[in-house]
């Protein structure tokens, strides 16, 4: 088991709350997802493959508004999560374990749109990794599909390489929540710390680690149009309403 597995399988059961509410989260990123493949020429008859589903935080937004959803993540915890969520939404999801990195070895079917939200591609800790990644990814893209991730404004990071990111303070019935990460940074990588203190009744603090690999746009923008992408864009939270950049790229 790698890094990144152990990393989610720990965190899953608490993922949710990285978010003021999550099921909210969930209808709000629908919402936004819906748009896009919507100004892209899709509807609700497009196939969907989320390729680093988590505990279903689009999954299970994009199956509410009656997309067809397949989901895969490689955390046996997240998918055990995420189709407990589905149950009680009342959507029906395909979930399959499958690693992004070799997507043909689980699913033979080509999807109309895949997707890979909230910083997936980045867990790529070398060129070779995330190259690997795109072209799994990119084979399982129906001819005139598309692709949409979303991974952190590491071109602005870059140049600061900050310790931390702002934390969240979520009020609570009991409480507050706080939530922050630290960054330990070594050149274009770094190892990723995040806290979760619930300040309830009692003080409970927990911790996760991971490592990250700060993936610039123009090194993925390259790597798509070199995969068969014949068009590559770049959409930005000020016009998308998402809280990172997201690329759509066109088969």
């Amino acid at each position: 088991m790698n890094i990144t597995q152990t990393f989610y399988n720990n965190l899953a059961t608490q993922y949710d709350k990285l978010f003021l509410d999550w099921q909210s989260t969930t209808h709000e990123q629908a919402v936004i997802l819906n748009k896009l493949f919507a100004d892209n020429g899709y509807d609700n008859t497009a196939r969907i493959l989320d390729c680093a589903c988590g505990i279903g935080t689009q999954s299970i937004g994009l199956a509410a508004l009656g997309y067809q959803v397949t989901a895969s993540d490689i955390s046996d915890a997240e998918i055990a999560e995420a189709k407990k969520r589905a149950a009680k939404n009342n959507v029906k999801i395909l979930f399959e374990h499958a690693d992004f990195c070799a997507l043909s070895e689980t699913f033979s079917e080509k999807f109309d749109i895949v997707i890979a939200m909230d910083n997936a591609l980045p867990h790529m800790l070398s060129e070779s990794a995330l190259e690997a990644a795109i072209k799994s990814i990119t084979n399982q893209i129906a001819t005139g599909g598309m692709f949409v991730a979303s991974i952190r404004d590491y071109d602005t990071l870059l140049a600061d390489k900050p310790p931390y990111s702002p934390p969240y303070i979520h009020k609570t019935d009991k409480g507050q929540r706080v939530s922050f990460q630290t960054w330990e940074w070594n050149d274009d990588h770094y190892k990723l710390i995040q806290y979760i203190i619930d300040d309830e009744k009692t003080l409970q603090i927990s911790k996760f680690e991971c490592e990250y690999r700060a993936t610039r746009r123009d090194e993925l923008t390259n790597l798509l149009a070199a995969n068969g992408c014949s068009k590559v864009e770049w959409k930005f939270p000020e016009e998308t309403g998402f809280y990172q950049p997201i690329v759509i790229a066109k088969k």
